[in-house]
């Protein structure tokens, strides 16, 4: 896809974080890594990869705003656009040498997510989609949410609560629900790309709670390009705002929603 001059330089800052975090990756046993809380690690690895995204999109958009999960935010000189940054989405994987991490860029407009970025170095796969313009894989492979419609054929994912998070009871009953109406589900540890693979038609759905929103703008924006529904957990809740999201294609979203509800 012919990508906008803002969706170039959100590819181009993806690719050169993530080979920061690839040359990282390989030496990951000699990381120094500090504790920024129960299960959440923080590591050199993903404030470099921090610093190179803010340098190079805040240096080609200086007037944009940074939402960024490492540094903090920043108010711009354009109040209409920021960008929301999560340098590496899947960190605890990342420090214990699993090959599966992203890096997320979203681009927000006016309140409205209208482009976005997932990258997944290790295994070269980019996500990416602007409003109205569909979702993409790498240079010209336009994705789709899978075309599944029974549940029991159908894999979904989510993330389960860990250490301190107050939500690990409702994630269980949400299992114990859905479970048996459905061929599996996976928890691979990293939002950004759990959502672009529904995009892909990888998973027929998704559902977590207590995420922060530079966790799934990015995503968000693939999924719904890709033709996923979206809301939260609660019917009544903003994803992006509550962090708590719950996306499916459209034949399985009404029986999925009505399964993690009525938990």
């Amino acid at each position: 896809m012919q990508g906008s001059a803002n969706l170039n330089i959100m590819i181009k800052a993806a690719r050169k974080a993530g080979r920061s975090l690839v040359k990282d990756f390989r030496e990951v046993e000699n990381l120094q890594v500090s504790m920024k809380g129960a299960g959440d690690f923080v590591s050199r690895a993903d404030i470099e990869a921090e610093r190179i995204l803010k340098e190079e999109l805040l240096g080609a958009r200086p007037t944009y705003g940074w939402l960024g999960e490492e540094g903090g935010s920043q108010d711009g000189q354009d109040p209409t656009r920021r960008w929301i940054v999560d340098p590496l989405d899947g960190t605890t994987n990342f420090l214990h040498g699993l090959p599966h991490w992203a890096i997320s860029i979203a681009l927000e407009h006016k309140g409205q997510i209208v482009a976005g970025v997932v990258f997944d170095p290790a295994k070269d796969e980019m996500f990416y989609a602007e409003k109205g313009a569909g979702a993409w894989l790498n240079d010209s492979r336009r994705i789709r949410v899978s075309g599944r419609h029974r549940m029991i054929e159908s894999i979904f994912a989510t993330g389960v609560p860990f250490a301190a998070k107050k939500t690990l009871p409702a994630t269980m009953r949400d299992l114990a629900a859905l479970m048996p109406e459905c061929a599996g589900v996976r928890r691979f540890g990293s939002a950004a790309l759990d959502l672009a693979y529904v995009g892909a038609g990888r998973y027929e759905g998704y559902w977590e709670r207590e995420l922060n929103i530079w966790d799934v703008a990015a995503g968000y924006i693939i999924a719904l390009e890709a033709g996923a529904l979206i809301e939260g957990v609660r019917q009544d809740q903003d994803p992006l705002e509550s962090g708590s999201i719950l996306c499916a294609n459209n034949q399985i979203f009404g029986s999925f929603a009505k399964t993690i509800r009525n938990a």
